[in-house]
């Protein structure tokens, strides 16, 4: 009896370990069966991004020494940036430019993807594929100031309003992505700066982590207000619609008027609150 159990046993571990009737193996098929290791990203402290300057932690924004940002006592962690191409390599829109409906038809597909604003009888369209490109659009939307925004890394696209109070905000890339483990699935998602308090915004937990603002929330405009459609849905449903004209680019500005008196903006848009 016992070796009739250990024969069925050692039948059962050939017939378990052979490739399926008809399969052939990796090593068969010439494939290589050592495992691919995926391309890293640039990690940014070991590239020098992070450093000291007078005292205080720093981070790489450019070749101008005035583009660094200061990150005394932020909330990230240095080893999970990558990147540090410069904050002003992506042509984030100031003044964005628009065509009507009827010009944007003859160059999107019906299955094109868009983010799409409304508010009063104002009705703007940014398509995704220009929006890869900006990552930010600065705009205003029947007459409040907004911003549509989308991070290819993560997926993740939406609109965000600018204005804080009486106070407004102009957002930027700054040339990094950063990555939490227990954020979003582990992506990548892009940082964000603003350029009245040069503060840095992660969209993926919707604050800023460093500088004036940390911890001010990043204000999604209400869901009722914007939508992620197709290019047919906008054109069959808002044929008046404004569509982000492609191609835009600008001089990018040296200068910036600073927000002196942040006092409200913390008290009333904390993320603590």
């Amino acid at each position: 009896m016992i070796k009739r159990a250990l024969l069925l046993i050692a039948i059962l571990l050939f017939l378990v370990c052979q490739p399926a009737l008809g399969q052939k193996t990796r090593a068969e098929k010439g494939e290589d069966t050592k495992e691919i290791v995926k391309k890293k990203r640039p990690i940014a402290i070991e590239n020098g991004k992070f450093f000291e300057l007078g005292g205080k932690k720093m981070l790489y924004g450019g070749e101008n020494e005035n583009q660094h940002f200061e990150i005394n006592g932020y909330t990230l962690k240095d080893d999970q940036f990558h990147y540090g191409i410069g904050r002003e390599r992506f042509p984030a829109l100031l003044k964005p430019e628009f065509i009507s409906v009827i010009a944007a038809d003859k160059i999107w597909a019906d299955s094109t993807r868009f983010l799409l604003a409304y508010a009063g009888k104002e009705v703007k369209a940014y398509s995704v594929k220009d929006l890869t490109r900006h990552e930010v659009v600065n705009d205003v939307l029947n007459g409040q100031p907004i911003m549509a925004a989308y991070c290819i890394l993560a997926d993740l696209g939406a609109i965000y309003e600018r204005n804080y109070g009486d106070q407004e905000l102009t957002f930027a890339l700054s040339g990094y992505t950063y990555y939490d483990r227990e954020v979003w699935n582990g992506l990548d998602g892009f940082v964000l700066w603003d350029r009245e308090t040069e503060s840095l915004w992660w969209p993926l937990i919707g604050k800023a982590v460093s500088g004036p603002l940390k911890d001010v929330k990043l204000l999604e405009m209400d869901r009722s207000k914007w939508k992620d459609v197709k290019w047919k849905y906008i054109k069959d449903n808002y044929p008046n619609a404004l569509v982000l004209k492609s191609g835009q680019d600008f001089e990018r500005p040296t200068e910036w008027n600073k927000i002196k008196d942040i006092t409200d903006i913390k008290k009333n848009y904390s993320s603590e609150n």
